[in-house]
């Protein structure tokens, strides 16, 4: 059980460093594919980024119902 917990401690700030890295340099490559497509590929990236933050939202909100429920006597 150590080995994984040992595996996360590292991998978790590795995926938040080198996500947008590549997010950025994609744009970056698209740009320099075809200069109108870098558009295309940040508008997609932005409708995939909202539907992300509206699910966490959501469950961080449903999280906080339930919560407020157990707590209520």
């Amino acid at each position: 059980m150590g080995v994984i917990c040992d595996a996360m401690r590292i991998a978790k700030p590795l995926l938040l460093v080198t996500t947008p890295v590549g997010a950025l340099w994609g744009l970056f490559e698209a740009y320099r594919l075809a200069g109108g497509l870098v558009l295309l590929m940040a508008a997609m990236m932005g409708v995939v980024g909202a539907g992300i933050g509206t699910v966490v939202l959501t469950a961080r909100r449903e999280q906080a119902a339930a919560h407020a429920a157990r707590e209520r006597p």
